[in-house]
């Protein structure tokens, strides 16, 4: 039915593209930052991440479905695509808005970050229309940012994990 194994290679993917979105929009503003404002860095950076990493999603997709996985395992993959695409996506995002923080400006006045917000309410909010009174929005919207941050931060914990426990050496073994 499912190759749990193939779908747990994929998402290690998943997880390598959420680090990697991350880490790469962050130094990459940070080496905007000393040629140019913070936002004309963030407005520089962010297109071109968010499109490398929608790139990097579809590319994988693409790849899985023309496996020779079962038809339930591609399913599967499918519907992992589209669950994680806006976590994924937010990556390079929450990047950008950590530095914006750190730096004690306001993200509002990137306009990428502004059109990422506006793309991002088209979808979620027929959802909160869905599920009540359209002023839940911005509850949704904030459940958003959290959700993804804490889908992106466990998948680089699972990714990074395995490294630190190299690094620290092997367990010690006990004598019984």
């Amino acid at each position: 039915m499912f190759n749990l194994g193939y779908l747990k290679h994929r998402l290690g993917q998943y997880a390598a593209l959420w680090v990697g979105g991350f880490l790469l929009s962050g130094a990459a503003i940070l080496i905007g930052l000393m040629f140019a404002d913070l936002m004309v860095a963030i407005d520089a950076v962010l297109p071109v991440l968010l499109g490398g990493v929608a790139l990097g999603l579809g590319v994988g997709l693409v790849l899985g479905l023309l496996s020779g996985e079962t038809l339930g395992t591609k399913l599967a993959l499918l519907l992992l695509a589209v669950l994680l695409a806006l976590p994924l996506l937010w990556a390079p995002v929450s990047a950008a808005v950590a530095v914006a923080f750190f730096a004690d400006r306001s993200i509002e006045y990137s306009e990428t970050y502004a059109a990422f917000q506006i793309g991002v309410s088209q979808v979620l909010f027929p959802i909160s229309q869905a599920l009540g009174d359209g002023d839940l929005f911005g509850w949704v919207w904030s459940v958003f940012q959290w959700v993804s941050t804490v889908v992106g931060f466990f998948s680089a914990m699972a990714k990074v994990w395995p490294a630190i426990r190299r690094l620290l050496g092997p367990e010690p073994v006990t004598e019984g």
